[in-house]
């Protein structure tokens, strides 16, 4: 019985060497052959492909530094007519929207007492100039003395001036025109009592405009009378040419603008004043000038920089910059016609990285 036991326990032990032994057997070779495919890895490196880029050809083209602005057309002349005296109107030519030309009779209020007043005074002053007269004969004869010939000059001047006064009186009682211009809307009727400062019309001239508007102060020095801008105007397709003929001297103090204004001929009397305008003015024009997508650019501490294909490779070149548009931006130096300028995947690129340029017209 005792050995039978011991056959048995023997038998166990036996049989878990084998099974330990196989086990360590099967580790080794699987460890080896993982290493051996590990070294088979390494022996071989991977290749990384080409990073495909858009690109650009550099070449020279007109490039323009412009200012936008907002505007406002005003009338080249324009004016409230009232009267300077109280009265009642008596006259009232005024045709709303026509035309009339400088010094047309537009309105006129009662003066006949002002009529009546300069009849009589000129009946007055005919007297006391015969009687001037006839005093300077008698003092060439010292017939009277200086005393009497000096107060009938003195009467006749007098009158004279009474009668330069009536006339101011009534030249006041009428309204003319006071340049060519287009009559507004009538604000009140024949027959009505006006008092000085009433609203009678408007004359308004048209043709030409004035195009008003302002520029950050830092363009003053660029900007000088002479200079043409375009402007357009909300319903019109094309814009409008005007001139500078004026600028003013001094900055606004709380805006740090300057106010420059235009001349439009508005020959056709198509625009209005009072519309809203955008303005571009035209500082600069440069005819062969290189420039590049703004987003081409990197800019660094010391300067800025670019990316350009030879060779199949990017190579960074250092640029200087100029006037900015609201796409490009001017390159005074750095690149030449020709060069070939990589404008996609900038964040990616790195000094001798391979590329591979697109077709121009690629819809990747």
């Amino acid at each position: 019985m005792i050995m039978k036991k011991n056959a048995i326990r023997w038998t166990s032990v036996a049989l878990a060497a084998i099974l330990l032994g196989g086990g360590v057997l099967a580790f080794r070779h699987f460890a080896g052959g993982n290493h051996r495919e590990g070294k088979q890895a390494e022996s071989v490196p991977q290749k990384r492909p080409p990073l495909s880029v858009r690109s650009m050809v550099i070449d020279a083209k007109p490039i323009i530094d412009y200012i936008t602005s907002s505007g406002t057309l005003t009338a080249s002349e324009e004016v409230d007519l009232s009267f300077e005296s109280s009265g009642r109107i008596t006259v009232l030519d005024i045709h709303e929207g026509q035309k009339v030309q400088k010094g047309t009779l537009l309105a006129k209020i009662n003066d006949n007492e002002l009529q009546a007043q300069r009849d009589k005074i000129i009946v007055q002053l005919k007297l006391a100039e015969d009687r001037e007269q006839r005093q300077r004969t008698l003092l060439e004869r010292e017939a009277i003395s200086r005393e009497s010939y000096e107060q009938s000059l003195a009467e006749m001047q007098a009158l004279t001036a009474d009668l330069a006064q009536i006339e101011a009186k009534i030249e006041k009682s009428s309204i003319f025109a006071p340049f060519d211009g287009i009559v507004g809307l009538r604000y009140t009727s024949e027959g009505a009592f006006v008092s000085p400062g009433t609203l009678v019309t408007k004359l308004v001239c048209v043709s030409p405009l004035k195009v008003d508007f302002s520029i950050p102060e830092r363009y003053t020095g660029d900007v000088h009378t002479g200079m043409n801008v375009l402007f357009t105007v909300d319903g019109y397709l094309k814009p409008f040419k005007a001139n500078v003929y004026a600028i003013e001297p001094r900055v606004d103090s709380k805006t740090r603008t300057i106010t420059v204004r235009a001349m439009y001929p508005n020959t056709s009397e198509t625009l209005m004043p009072g519309r809203y305008v955008t303005v571009e003015l035209q500082l600069q024009l440069f005819n062969n000038a290189i420039s590049i997508p703004t987003e081409a650019l990197i800019p660094e501490m010391d300067g800025s920089l670019v990316y350009v294909y030879r060779s199949g490779k990017a190579q960074p070149v250092s640029v200087q910059t100029g006037i900015r548009t609201e796409t490009e931006i001017q390159i005074t130096s750095g690149l030449s016609v020709g060069d070939t300028l990589i404008t996609s995947g900038i964040l990616q690129l790195r000094t001798g990285l391979s590329v591979q340029l697109m077709a121009p017209h690629s819809d990747e």
